[in-house]
C-alpha cells in the first residue's frame, strides 16, 4: 500500500530548481536516481541500487509540481502504518518464537530503510528550497488581502482595510507550519497533513 505525503514550498522556486538538487544529493553510494519529465512536472525516482546485499531493495517517487505560488511536492511511500504494522509483526514473531526474528531481518532492514530515505529527502528539499528562499511562509502574493467591500490590497496582519475601514479580521490566510498548506484563518487543523496548528 502506498500513500502520498504533500507539501507546497511557496517562493519564486521551480520543479527543475528541486528536481536538480535531488538528484545531486542521490545519485551516488546506495542509491540511484532517475527523473522522469521538465517543465511544471517533474517525477523523481530513488531507489536502492540492486546490489546493496542487506534489507532488500527500498524506492520511492517524489512529484514536483509547479503551482501558483510555487512547488506542490509529493512523495509516494509505503504507509507509515504498512512499515509499523511489519515492525509490529516482527516483534510478535519474536515473541512467539525468539528464532522466528531471523527470518525478518531483511524485512526490517528494509522498512527502517524506507523510513530514513524519506525523511533524508524531505530534508534535501527543505535546505534547497530555503537556499532558494522559498519555504512554507506565504508567498508574496498571498501577503496582500483585498477588501471585500473596496477591492483594495491590505497587508496581512491589518485588522481593517486602509481604504475604507472595513474589519478584515476573519479573512486573514496562514500556512501549516508543517506542509505549507494554506488555511483559513478558522481552521485549526490542517486538511493536509492534518497537525494542529
Amino acid at each position: 500500500m502506498h500513500c502520498m505525503e504533500t507539501r507546497i514550498l511557496h517562493g519564486k522556486i521551480t520543479p527543475q530548481d528541486l528536481a536538480e538538487g535531488l538528484v545531486a544529493a542521490f545519485s551516488r553510494g546506495n542509491y540511484r536516481v532517475q527523473q522522469i519529465g521538465s517543465g511544471e512536472k517533474i517525477s523523481i525516482q530513488i531507489a536502492t541500487r540492486e546490489w546493496v546485499s542487506a534489507g532488500g531493495q527500498t524506492a520511492l517517487s517524489v512529484t514536483l509540481q509547479q503551482v501558483e505560488d510555487g512547488v506542490s511536492v509529493q512523495i509516494g511511500q509505503q504507509a507509515w502504518m504498512g512499515v509499523a504494522a511489519s515492525l509490529g509483526l516482527s516483534a510478535l514473531a519474536a515473541l512467539q518464537n525468539p528464532w522466528a526474528i531471523i527470518s525478518r531481518i531483511d524485512d526490517i532492514a528494509q522498512d527502517i530503510e524506507h523510513i530514513q530515505l524519506t525523511d533524508a529527502v524531505w530534508q534535501t528539499i527543505e535546505t534547497n528550497a530555503r537556499a532558494l528562499g522559498a519555504g512554507f511562509e506565504l508567498s508574496e502574493r498571498l501577503r496582500r488581502l483585498t477588501c471585500a467591500y473596496c477591492q483594495t490590497a491590505n497587508p496581512v496582519g491589518e485588522s481593517r482595510c486602509i481604504a475604507c475601514g472595513a474589519p478584515l479580521g476573519s479573512e486573514q490566510p496562514k500556512t501549516c507550519q508543517f506542509c505549507g498548506f494554506v488555511m483559513k484563518q478558522s481552521e485549526r487543523i490542517c486538511p493536509n497533513c492534518r497537525h494542529t496548528a
